[in-house]
């Protein structure tokens, strides 16, 4: 008689078990969408210039999907005499890593009129964007929003009542390409700060919302609201609470993010939930993701100011500015008092007191103990035969023809640098001077890192060419993320390692590193695939400021043939068809 119970509460748990699997793979969606990406004319700040859309839209479309959700994604590059490709800035691409969408090293770049099918999972909820990820297309426009909503039946550890969605860019006047000239010449013409801060792809360059408030000679904008350039208004219910979903893309820009008179609490950074703190203003590098609440508590016949405003470089580029509009109140009724103001753009003592406040929730995977290797990047500014290069460790990267995943995957040696990337610099270099010897080398080598071992990454900030100049530099790692153990001034030293936070550090997938610091971090290389960690400043990364990883290549399977259309790997697959 027991074992009949036994066996009848066996079959109906196994029962439960095949029913839960049903019902979660029936909740899971697979969303088609079909993307050509185009230049087209548009007014991102007022003054016509050319931008690179998708579907005739700039920003691109909004994704949104749920956890545990399937995008499939044709796109079809419309640009006539360029390629293209469109990396998922923050999606890991677990098992599919030829969909990362960076060119040269998962997948060749697509060629003009043809299509390539992205197809992928987003396995985790939070605040996420896509880009170009070839050339610098990411200056000419082409991004767009990626928001994973948690999956059906879950909830997050945090309530509110409606959401916004931002979008972060900056914009310049001259053209990407021309760009690309500019910072390729003898000697290099530097891009300058932009002209432009757009939320939303919307800026004003030409006029002010609020020049009443201003000193500068700024004319106030007159708009309709239907200008491609007119602000997308917040529209609020007084006595709610809004999530505030915020991404930067900017090429460029370091950014101070403010509502007035308003309180912002941080809960999510990069796709993981964060501990809640109260801030005033947030700082928002390039290729970083948050989510902060608000409430409208304030006097609601009033509206308020959302003002974007540069950090970390001299601000030449007035505020980026858009209106929280309080119910009844017309959205034509401009804020009585000025926007927010940010901390002084050099200011550092702020900006890292905020880095400092970012810790990650209980639930949030803890990091192992201790690593298995540790690799040590100094990042320079040097010269190549007069032309002024980004360097880690004195190699400025150079990406191959042919794209790494497929050269690794199928043991083309001859396809990139085989010499090992040095794992450390100098013990005596002075990261605080300008180095002795201002030049350096390209190269095309790799990190092999053993599968699912534990990596430590010190991030060494230095010296650039000119004396007491040091950089803010926004660094993001492809198809993982990573705990951000810590932060520390001048030279990093085996002392330092005590000061690790083990117990609750962020989970990220972006990192900071201060001007004469350094910024330590772990992960664990269990993603088998070829990715790039670079800094995510778009001229300094097409400056060679970046590297390679790869891990458990040969475990990869099933790559297109699309993917690997180019270079040794497509004379490859040329050779089997005729074989």
């Amino acid at each position: 008689m027991g074992f009949l119970i036994d066996s009848c509460l066996i079959r109906a748990l196994f029962s439960l078990y095949i029913l839960s699997i049903i019902l979660a793979s029936s909740a899971a969606k697979t969303r088609h969408l079909k993307w050509e990406v185009e230049y087209m004319h548009w007014s991102p700040d007022g003054l016509e210039g050319v931008v690179m859309g998708i579907n005739g839209q700039f920003p691109g479309p909004t994704i949104r999907a749920r956890a545990g959700d399937t995008l499939h994604i044709e796109l079809t590059n419309k640009l006539h005499t360029e390629g293209v490709v469109i990396h998922w800035h923050g999606i890991r691409q677990i098992g599919t890593p030829w969909a990362d969408g960076t060119a040269s090293i998962s997948q060749c770049a697509i060629n003009p009129g043809e299509t390539f099918v992205y197809r992928f999972k987003v396995d985790r909820a939070g605040t996420y964007f896509y880009h170009g990820h070839y050339g610098m297309q990411r200056s000419a426009g082409l991004y767009g929003s990626l928001i994973v909503d948690v999956a059906e039946g879950e909830k997050e550890p945090f309530h509110y009542d409606g959401e916004f969605n931002i979008l972060l860019s900056d914009w310049w006047h001259k053209g990407s390409h021309e760009q690309e000239v500019d910072l390729s010449s003898n000697p290099m013409r530097w891009i300058g700060e932009p002209q432009t801060l757009l939320i939303n792809g919307r800026g004003q360059f030409n006029c002010s919302l609020a020049a009443r408030f201003s000193s500068s000679s700024a004319r106030e904008c007159r708009l309709r609201g239907n200008e491609q350039y007119a602000p997308q208004i917040l529209r609020v219910q007084p006595n709610k609470t809004y999530r505030l979903r915020i991404a930067s893309t900017t090429a460029l820009a370091s950014l101070n993010l403010a509502i007035g008179k308003h309180k912002l609490v941080v809960v999510e950074a990069d796709g993981n939930y964060l501990q809640p703190f109260s801030v005033d203003n947030m700082d928002i590098y390039s290729g970083e993701s948050y989510s902060a609440l608000f409430t409208t508590d304030q006097d609601p016949s009033n509206n308020y100011w959302l003002s974007i405003n540069v950090r970390g470089r001299e601000p030449k580029t007035p505020p980026g500015l858009t209106i929280l509009n309080y119910s009844p109140t017309s959205a034509s009724k401009l804020p009585n008092s000025p926007p927010p103001v940010s901390p002084r753009w050099d200011n550092y003592g702020s900006s890292k007191a905020f880095s400092n406040k970012i810790l990650a929730l209980t639930s949030t995977p803890k990091p192992p103990t201790t690593s298995h290797r540790r690799i040590l990047l100094l990042n320079t500014q040097n010269f190549i035969d007069g032309r002024t290069k980004w360097a880690i460790n004195n190699v400025s990267l150079v990406l191959p023809p042919t794209p790494y995943l497929g050269s690794m995957r199928f043991g083309l040696s001859n396809a990139f640098d085989q010499k090992r990337p040095p794992d450390n610099f100098k013990h005596d270099y002075d990261v605080m001077r300008p180095a002795a010897n201002q030049n350096t080398t390209s190269g095309s080598g790799v990190y092999v890192l053993k599968f699912n071992t534990t990596i430590d990454v010190i991030l060494q900030n230095a010296n650039a060419l000119k004396a007491n100049v040091s950089e803010i530099h926004p660094w993001h790692l492809h198809g993982h993320d990573f705990w951000i153990l810590g932060y520390g001034e001048g030279k990093f030293t085996e002392n330092d390692v005590s000061k690790f936070n083990l117990k609750n550090p962020p989970y990220r997938n972006t990192a900071v590193i201060f001007p004469f610091g350094w910024t330590a971090l772990r992960f664990v290389a269990d993603n088998p695939g070829v990715w790039a960690f670079h800094c995510h400043i778009e001229p300094h990364l097409h400056m060679g400021m970046g590297v390679v990883f790869a891990e458990g290549v040969r475990r990869v399977k099933r790559i297109p043939n699309e993917a690997l259309a180019c270079g040794l790997t497509g004379k490859l697959l040329m050779n089997n068809v005729h074989k």
